[in-house]
């Protein structure tokens, strides 16, 4: 019995993690992977996985949902032949800006050095401290204030490339797009939201790709745990990115960067002790 409820609480924190980091830029793959190392628990298998980036995705879907329901419905259109729908842009950048990392993951994932990445703690500090700087950097430079709806397919496809150091653990998904989208002069605003509309596609590609790669042969399914990761990742990313959308116009991204710093720091000290 107290195997089982420690069993429990390791996928409630699992899922409290993945859920506040996701759309944080602090690198939620970082934290997933490093809390089985300082936790003394087993790593939490693919399945534990795969539920919470669900949890996330159900949570920025909830958050975004006018935007992704005309985006469906301007899919739906495009792909019916119907090319100038008024959304039909925005279908075609987020098509464009999710295919370099998804043919980049797939590769590293097949290779196996996807792998050999993941357990380098080394490379996860240099990457929280590195990319932390830069998007400080990003962030302090003067703006010509671009929003969403400029997004064009050319800048579509560099973020793509930005997204794709996103399979180094410890960079942040949302982080490097974030900074890509700074750096290409959109507001904080805007590049916080196509950050976020970027995440829908790509979450979805990596859970289906872990998800074929994961077979079931030998695998028990504890339903419980994987509801109640769905369930409490999605509600902390929702409430994270609620949180970050409400203070986006009053503070910038120095606390983060900060905390990538900090945490960056003890990673590399403990990867050289």
């Amino acid at each position: 019995m107290g195997f089982f409820k420690m069993e429990l609480l390791n996928v409630i924190f699992l899922s409290l993690i993945q859920g506040i980091t996701e759309f944080l830029p602090i690198s939620s793959s970082a934290h997933l992977i490093l809390f089985p190392t300082f936790s003394g628990n087993k790593d939490q298998g693919l399945l534990i996985d795969i539920s919470v980036h669900l949890g996330s995705l159900i949570a920025v879907t909830t958050f975004f949902w006018t935007d992704v329901r005309a985006i469906i419905a301007s899919a739906v259109k495009f792909f019916s032949g119907n090319l100038h729908d008024s959304t039909s842009n925005l279908v075609v950048c987020l098509v464009v800006a999710t295919t370099p990392a998804v043919v980049l993951g797939a590769a590293l994932k097949y290779t196996g050095l996807y792998d050999y990445i993941r357990e380098s703690t080394l490379i996860i500090g240099i990457a929280m401290i590195g990319f932390g700087i830069l998007l400080w950097v990003s962030d302090k430079k003067e703006q010509v204030n671009l929003k969403i709806s400029d997004w064009t397919i050319r800048h579509a496809l560099i973020l793509g490339f930005w997204q794709m150091l996103a399979l180094i653990p410890g960079t942040s998904r949302s982080g490097i797009t974030i900074t890509g989208a700074r750096f290409l002069n959109y507001n904080r605003s805007s590049a916080i939201k196509i950050s976020m509309l970027m995440s829908i596609p790509t979450i979805i590609a990596a859970a289906t790709l872990e998800f074929y790669s994961l077979g079931f042969e030998n695998i028990s399914i504890n339903w419980l745990e994987i509801v109640l990761a769905i369930i409490i990742s999605a509600l902390a990313a929702f409430g994270a990115l609620s949180l970050m959308m409400r203070l986006l116009t009053t503070i910038n991204f120095t606390p983060y960067v900060l905390y990538r710093m900090l945490l960056g720091s003890f990673l590399i000290i403990w990867a050289i002790m």
